[in-house]
């Protein structure tokens, strides 16, 4: 996930064209890029070994297995931190959005003073974050922490940009999807061993074992992981990277509190009326500088358009099973809906979903060789859409819910998988990576936005349960219904996609 500039490959002289993020190879550095950056890489390392894949697909591991290890105890998080549950919401909402951030500042930074370097201080802030969190049960000190943390998910884009720069041509692709592969495997194992944890030792311990395996991918990483001889020049954009953070915080911060505050409080409607003005003013500021964060210019070709948008619906529909399955699993069944697991049971029911999504991917790519990315994406957002529709109904049974996960899985894993291909198809080769990198930070912002909704609904929408609110039952198909109408808006917005053979590079 990346930046403004591609800098020239090391084997030849030649400048690169403009990109929307680059990663000083032309090569993507976002998450979503893994199975996306065709472009050739630089002088491959001859001698990359598999240790170099497996220190950084383990990173990528690490990285999931901090972003998931809350979700086993979301439901008791206002219990836990002595707060009200929209606030308590904020301590997911954090992380992804300081790892929306991260996408493209993290990447820039890798630009300019390496990549490796970068891995490095990304795990520190995961480290340190973990830290933060595990030594406090305090509210504010927990987000804090928790946003510390996020910067970790810059990481991920990091590594596959290394991939780039040290693999042979023969194997960056196996390489690159391997570490893409790792992010449904961190998250599918992070549940249930978070469970377990939480279950049967005090859940700041979560933490600690989160700083233990980024202690443990630091030692790896600078062990076997080589520093890549790529550089780019130019400056860090500042007021790029603080524009993008205000415009996130005060869009999230409006849907987040707004129902405490009033949906038609000053306060509110300010925060909703000026987050699109400083999206506005930060995208006018972006088109003017030499080097930003983000090239808006290059995103405007239709099919790259048209595919961030339908990422965005895909990201605000994916982060809705993660928050609602858990907890429907472990409320009790005193509540009359509650399935009555325990968190160890929850999380095995749920992890399905990210093996899911790892598994169905090669079926997205034949689905993209055979009828083209577009029917690929297509067809992801309809199972989708009916999945979280069924899902509605399928709530009576442990059975149900693990179909309702895999479902889910399968519809995110084939709508994930088409998306790079379909950036891939409109843009030039030297920018393929660089534009799915913008891709994945359109999914951040809609798995932020996501934690943010449905949080609100969840939290609206509650019951007294043993002295505590508890989300109700329509909550819970609230928070479905918002996420299949995501989905059917992506679906509407991917019809509108060239087809198989379609190429807008240019428009």
């Amino acid at each position: 996930m990346t930046h403004a500039r591609s800098a020239a490959s090391s084997s030849s002289a030649e400048p690169r064209p403009r990109s929307p993020w680059t990663d000083g190879t032309g090569g993507g550095t976002g998450a979503g890029a893994g199975t996306a950056a065709t472009g050739p890489p630089g002088e491959a390392t001859k001698g990359a070994g598999r240790g170099v894949v497996a220190v950084l697909a383990f990173a990528g591991i690490s990285v999931a297995v901090m972003q998931t290890l809350l979700v086993p105890v979301v439901a008791r998080l206002p219990q836990l931190l002595g707060a009200t549950s929209p606030d308590a919401a904020w301590v997911v909402t954090a992380t992804l959005l300081s790892g929306a951030v991260a996408t493209p500042v993290m990447g820039r930074l890798g630009d300019l003073y390496g990549k490796r370097r970068l891995i490095l201080v990304s795990l520190t802030a995961m480290v340190a974050g973990s830290l933060m969190c595990a030594l406090t049960s305090s509210l504010v000190p927990m987000i804090a922490g928790r946003a510390v943390q996020g910067f970790a998910m810059g990481a991920i884009p990091l590594g596959i940009s290394i991939m780039r720069d040290e693999l042979p041509a023969d194997r960056l692709g196996s390489a690159m999807a391997f570490m893409s592969s790792s992010l449904g495997v961190g998250g599918a194992l992070a549940m249930p061993a978070a469970a377990y944890i939480a279950q049967h030792a005090d859940w700041h311990v979560l933490f600690f074992g989160s700083a233990g395996l980024g202690v443990l991918a630091m030692l790896l990483v600078a062990a076997v992981v080589p520093e890549s001889a790529h550089r780019t020049g130019g400056r860090f954009d500042v007021p790029g990277a603080l524009g993008l953070t205000a415009g996130l915080v005060l869009l999230l911060l409006a849907i987040s509190k707004g129902g405490d505050w009033g949906w038609g409080s000053g306060t509110t409607l300010g925060l909703f009326a000026a987050a699109p003005v400083v999206f506005v003013l930060w995208g006018l500021m972006e088109l003017r500088v030499r080097e930003p964060l983000v090239d808006l210019r290059s995103t405007a070709r239709r099919q790259v358009l048209l595919t961030n948008l339908a990422s965005i619906t895909v990201g605000l529909a994916f982060y809705a099973a993660t928050l609602v399955l858990p907890q429907l699993l472990q409320l009790p069944r005193s509540t009359g809906y509650g399935l009555g697991q325990t968190m160890v049971v929850a999380g095995v029911c749920v992890a399905p979903m990210g093996l899911a999504m790892m598994l169905v991917s090669s079926l997205s790519a034949r689905i993209s060789e055979t009828r083209g990315p577009k029917v690929s994406l297509m067809t992801g957002l309809v199972v989708l859409a009916v999945a979280y529709l069924a899902g509605t109904a399928l709530m009576d049974a442990v059975w149900q819910v693990v179909l309702t996960a895999v479902l889910i899985g399968v519809g995110i894993g084939i709508a994930y998988s088409a998306m790079p291909a379909l950036i891939i198809g409109a843009v030039p080769q030297s920018e393929s990576g660089a534009a799915n990198g913008l891709n994945t930070l359109m999914r951040s912002i809609g798995t932020s936005t996501s934690s943010a909704v449905v949080g609100v609904v969840l939290a609206r929408m509650s019951i007294p349960a043993g002295g505590t609110a508890v989300p109700s039952q329509e909550g819970f198909r609230v928070s479905f219904l918002i996420a299949a109408g995501a989905a059917l808006t992506g679906l509407i917005v991917a019809s509108f996609l060239p087809g198989k053979s379609g190429r807008d590079a240019h428009v």
